[in-house]
């Protein structure tokens, strides 16, 4: 049985899944495979809500771990989290205005502001990671 305990670890795998994701659908529409495509970018969006649910039932059950760190590895993982908090609140709007202009076949529209959601998303998926192993593993 799962623990609210487990969730930092839990959301974690769903960040790195979500990259995974990310990257192979990346490659897919650079082959112009658009259905698989579709397929990676949805699931990403499927593994990002996921992540967000957990994330959200984690933290109002426990609230926030404080960072143990000390000297420049403080430094290190506060510029990472405060960019990571920054871009993360910028990737939902992103995602879902990409993904309906994706669906709407809106091309040009989809490809202009995809350039823009994909680096951003691909930059919290991984520092989400990163500060899950800062917090939870160092």
């Amino acid at each position: 049985m799962l623990e609210i305990s487990d969730l930092p670890a839990v959301n974690a795998s769903l960040n790195g899944l979500s990259t995974m994701l990310l990257v192979t659908g990346y490659a897919m529409i650079r082959q112009r495979q658009i259905t698989r495509h579709k397929f990676c970018m949805g699931l990403a969006c499927f593994t990002s809500t996921l992540f967000l649910t957990s994330y959200l039932v984690y933290h109002f059950n426990i609230g926030s771990q404080p960072f143990q760190g000390v000297g420049v590895l403080r430094i290190v993982y506060f510029s990472i989290l405060i960019s990571h908090v920054i871009l993360a609140v910028t990737v939902l709007p992103l995602a879902l205005i990409t993904v309906v202009r994706g669906l709407r076949k809106q091309d040009e529209r989809h490809v202009a502001i995809a350039r823009w959601t994909l680096p951003i998303w691909l930059y919290v998926s991984v520092t989400g990671v990163i500060v899950y192993l800062m917090l939870y593993q160092l």
